[in-house]
């Protein structure tokens, strides 16, 4: 199967060749999320935090099996949010991800904490976002994938024009770009099927993985 082809076909743009993107991710340990607008569609209220989808969350668990089943080992997953989210930090210990940074305006500081705690450098990450003000901290990753939305036609084209990033989905946060983008990495750097396949047995691999995941307690900063 042409990867890149495939994900052309349902709107997604590579900035960045899917063969180059592939030869990123296997220096890649640690993956971070924006919530709002990537998980969702960026809506919320004064009381409550934006929702998740478990569309999303299942593709983000299949990435997550097959980089255990390549390395051995789980890669560092975080979210960063410039909110006090709810939902965010709820998803966040329900899936076991390493942890959240909620109320975090300066993105950059939240980064260079992740790599200071997990021991890995900037260019060893991937980040996953949204909007004008994840932009910086996208060219200070190894890799960047963006949500793409119709809505910012001179934002995508700046980003476009100017290779602020290496993949812009054809779905936006509320119709499944976290799906998209994590089955992007999935099939660009990994085993797809075979994740597939053993997750549907729920085989040995499987709950291996499952019982390492889930012993993993998620940090949350305020």
């Amino acid at each position: 199967m042409d990867i890149e082809k495939e994900f052309e076909k349902i709107g997604g743009t590579f900035l960045t060749p899917s063969r180059e993107i592939g030869s990123s991710l296997s220096k890649i340990k640690g993956f971070i999320f924006d919530w709002d607008g990537v998980f969702n569609d960026g809506r919320k209220s004064d009381d409550s935090g934006s929702n998740f989808s478990e569309i999303d969350s299942m593709g983000l668990n299949i990435m997550r099996f097959d980089y255990w089943l390549r390395n051995g080992h789980l890669p560092y997953i975080y979210i960063i949010t410039g909110m006090n989210n709810h939902s965010a930090s709820w998803f966040a210990k329900r899936e076991h991800l390493d942890g959240v940074y909620m109320n975090f305006k300066n993105k950059r500081e939240a980064l260079q904490d992740i790599c200071n705690n997990a021991n890995i450098k900037p260019e060893e990450t991937t980040f996953i976002f949204d909007d004008i003000l994840d932009l910086e901290l996208a060219q200070l990753c190894g890799l960047s994938f963006m949500a793409g939305r119709k809505s910012n036609p001179l934002m995508l084209d700046y980003v476009i024009r100017n290779k602020t990033c290496n993949y812009i989905s054809g779905h936006s946060g509320q119709d499944h770009a976290v799906r998209e983008i994590c089955e992007m990495i999935t099939g660009i750097s990994g085993d797809y099927n075979r994740a597939l396949e053993l997750r549907i047995r729920f085989t040995g691999e499987y709950e291996e993985y499952f019982n390492l995941r889930n012993s993993i307690e998620t940090s949350i900063k305020p």
